[in-house]
């Protein structure tokens, strides 16, 4: 059964944090590692996923169930069938990321750029 949307958005923010802490996810274990009550919080406090705190806990429970992540010592841990999964996650929204990435650097363009201004006018 696949991820649902919204596993696919904690399983790439998991990932994200992690990265942002500037730890290898892939070639080597994960040395800095966060607590499920933190990584909650965090998610919460950002405002960018739209769940309550219950829910997010369903949502890592269903992603321990699938045997994407695992709690060592309390603390969450991606397995290899988790860091293949985040790597399908990130695949998926690599165009969307790309061409916000361009559109944010300036685009720059052989022609001139055309533009019309128009009133709200009847």
């Amino acid at each position: 059964m696949p991820l649902t949307h919204p596993e696919k958005l904690i399983l790439h923010s998991l990932g994200q944090f992690y990265r942002s802490l500037n730890q290898p996810l892939i070639e080597k274990p994960v040395r800095v590692r966060t607590s499920k009550i933190v990584f909650i919080e965090l998610i919460v406090k950002s405002k960018v996923v739209n769940k309550q705190e219950r829910a997010l806990y369903k949502n890592l429970e269903n992603l321990e169930k699938r045997k994407l992540i695992v709690y060592d010592s309390q603390m969450i841990a991606f397995t290899p069938k988790g860091l293949k999964e985040l790597e399908k996650v990130e695949k998926e929204i690599k165009p969307f990321t790309d061409i916000e990435n361009y559109f944010q650097k300036g685009v720059h363009s052989q022609r001139k750029f055309q533009t019309v201004i128009r009133t709200n006018e009847a």
